[in-house]
């Protein structure tokens, strides 16, 4: 589902983006409820990127990736934690593009995530190319989603990516 979002462009920078883990649900501007297998997925667009909400019968897990005021959590490349009983991994690169190539990246993640079932992207008005993309999905056991976060003034482009999986029990 593509969306236009009817907020200012409030990311100003990728350097400006946090991440936090637990997060109460925040006010979001668009959202996409899932069912996958068993598990219920809430992806939301905030004013400033992404929060997603994971419900299952193995606990809970909140998301969030977004510029939050007095933040001091700044994006990680790498997170893996115990979240209940399930095993979170985080991981997330940002890419630096030239123009032309970050408008042609753009048109790419955004036609991918428009018209499949389990994405969402929303665009921010000004720039065809601000936007925060998410696609989810679960797969054996393990539910999974990507994001996008586009900073066109500065030709960058935040990729984050998720597994939240079922914490296997070691044999004793």
């Amino acid at each position: 589902m593509l969306t236009t979002l009817s907020t200012p462009y409030t990311d100003t920078r990728a350097a400006d983006l946090a991440w936090c883990l637990g997060k109460d649900p925040l006010p979001s501007l668009a959202d996409l409820d899932l069912q996958l297998d068993g598990a219920t997925v809430q992806l939301r667009l905030l004013g400033a990127s992404h929060q997603v909400l994971l419900d299952g019968a193995e606990g809970s897990c909140s998301e969030t990736v977004a510029c939050l005021p007095g933040s001091s959590t700044p994006l990680p490349l790498g997170v893996a934690k115990r979240v209940g009983d399930w095993e979170y991994e985080f991981a997330a690169r940002v890419e630096t593009l030239s123009r032309g190539s970050f408008a042609g990246r753009a048109q790419e993640l955004l036609a991918l995530v428009a018209d499949h079932p389990h994405g969402l992207a929303g665009t921010f008005p000004g720039s065809p190319h601000a936007f925060t993309a998410m696609l989810a999905q679960r797969h054996e056991g393990q539910v999974s989603w990507r994001t996008w976060h586009a900073y066109p003034q500065e030709g960058r482009l935040v990729a984050t990516r998720t597994r939240v999986a079922v914490r296997l029990a070691v044999p004793t």
